[in-house]
């Protein structure tokens, strides 16, 4: 947990462009709340690719979970990062660790199994679990709230045979403090082709 980083980021939000165009004209975000989104509930961004935040807009459209869009979009947005569970960092990994030990403990006194994430890597019931727990935990000792989470999501094939890179790699950001959305700006088509 920390306020290490640049605090402000650019991140880019894939949805329907009806959904752009009220986020433009000042409506607030919509915070997602299934129980499989991987950072936990909040507003999801991709720093810096809004090519891939378009992508995802039209995978989405194309799947039986999008049929709320109609035409892809992606909006940009100023984001302050404020107090960041940092996935990428050694002290988010230790608290996330720490939280599933406890998630488990309760799973097992209550007898009750811990949800599973899907072998696809699409559906991230157990992670959501586990960030969820873990907000609570912190909710319940008195700690300040997390106002985002950050993690490196793989994804994708690999970009050539044996590569440690894959196609779809992103740095995805989950705000859970609509507060941190300082700002919302229409993406140059030329940054999201």
């Amino acid at each position: 947990m920390h306020a290490l980083a640049t605090s402000f980021i650019l991140g880019y939000h894939g949805c329907d462009a009806s959904v752009a165009e009220r986020l433009l004209s000042g409506k607030p975000f919509r915070q997602s709340t299934n129980d499989y989104d991987w950072l936990g509930h909040g507003v999801y961004f991709w720093e810096v690719n809004p090519r891939r935040g378009l992508e995802f807009a039209r995978e989405l459209a194309k799947s039986e979970r999008g049929k709320k869009i109609k035409v892809p979009a992606v909006v940009g947005a100023v984001i302050d990062l404020g107090l960041c569970l940092d996935l990428t960092t050694s002290a988010g990994i230790t608290q996330v660790r720490t939280a599933h030990r406890e998630l488990d403990k309760i799973a097992k006194a209550a007898g009750v199994d811990l949800p599973k994430n899907s072998e696809d890597q699409l559906r991230h019931n157990l992670d959501c679990a586990v960030i969820q727990a873990l907000h609570g935990i912190r909710d319940a000792s008195g700690e300040p709230s997390v106002d985002t989470v950050k993690g490196v999501f793989l994804e994708g094939k690999r970009v050539y045979r044996t590569a440690g890179f894959y196609e779809k790699t992103h740095v995805q950001v989950c705000v859970r403090n609509l507060n941190c959305i300082k700002g919302v700006f229409r993406v140059p088509r030329k940054m999201s082709r």
